[in-house]
């Protein structure tokens, strides 16, 4: 039987990326999907526009997607900004842009989408932090670092709050190829850029099908004792 039959989902950043593989994979598991993103999923899947910075955008989509699957049974925050400025080059603007949509948004969603949860009976919440928010790689991406360790805490808090019913973890990904990350990480070749390479004992950057592998447990029944963790998809890095 698929591992996500019958169950209702919403994923932000769907439309692309992590998400989209994430939505994507999901959908072969027997749930019904819904894209919450800036754009409308490509695949076909029930989309709802979204600035997941603003309140009150979230809570209209979070509502309206929940009517359209009929409840809710789970949540996956995959939508995201980076920028890899330092701290000299990082403005205030820049700063409280990236953690509006990283950290903010995270939270955003979590309100909105925890009654529906509840009142379901339970669920799960599974939210993108990063590799670089448990260790970070080296100087630069002052503001994105802040806001991936943010979530990671977010996380822990609201599964606290939220727990036996709905369990809450993380995903930290490493080097992902995105179209938000193809253009520094991959060479002409296809292949991860040497640099980085060499920073993951795997010796290479991820797929977005293996992310979504990851995050597929954490809201499956396979992971029916796990809430609160961090979890490192990132091919050795945070240990290598």
């Amino acid at each position: 039987m698929a591992r996500l039959q019958g169950r209702r989902i919403i994923i932000t950043g769907g439309a692309s990326g992590i998400g989209r593989a994430t939505a994507a994979l999901f959908r072969q598991e027997g749930a019904a999907v819904a894209v919450l993103d800036r754009t409308a999923s490509p695949d076909g899947a029930p989309s709802f526009e979204v600035d997941v910075s603003d309140a009150t955008s979230v809570a209209n989509a979070v509502a309206a997607a929940v009517k359209a699957l009929g409840g809710l049974d789970g949540v996956v925050n995959a939508a995201g900004i980076f920028s890899d400025a330092g701290l000299a080059d990082t403005s205030a603007e820049l700063f409280t842009r990236t953690l509006a949509v990283n950290l903010t948004g995270t939270f955003l969603v979590m309100q909105a989408a925890a009654p529906h949860l509840k009142s379901a009976g339970g669920g799960t919440i599974v939210n993108i932090a990063s590799g670089v928010g448990l260790t970070p790689t080296g100087p630069g991406s002052t503001a994105y670092v802040a806001s991936k360790s943010g979530v990671i805490g977010l996380t822990k808090a609201v599964a606290m709050e939220l727990a036996p019913a709905v369990r809450v973890n993380s995903v930290c990904p490493g080097a992902v190829d995105t179209p938000m990350t193809h253009a520094f990480l991959v060479d002409a070749s296809g292949a991860t850029v040497p640099g980085i390479a060499r920073r993951y004992a795997l010796g290479r950057s991820a797929a977005p099908d293996e992310l979504a592998a990851a995050i597929l447990f954490l809201t499956s029944n396979e992971s029916s004792f796990v809430t609160g963790i961090a979890l490192p998809v990132d091919g050795g890095r945070t240990y290598h």
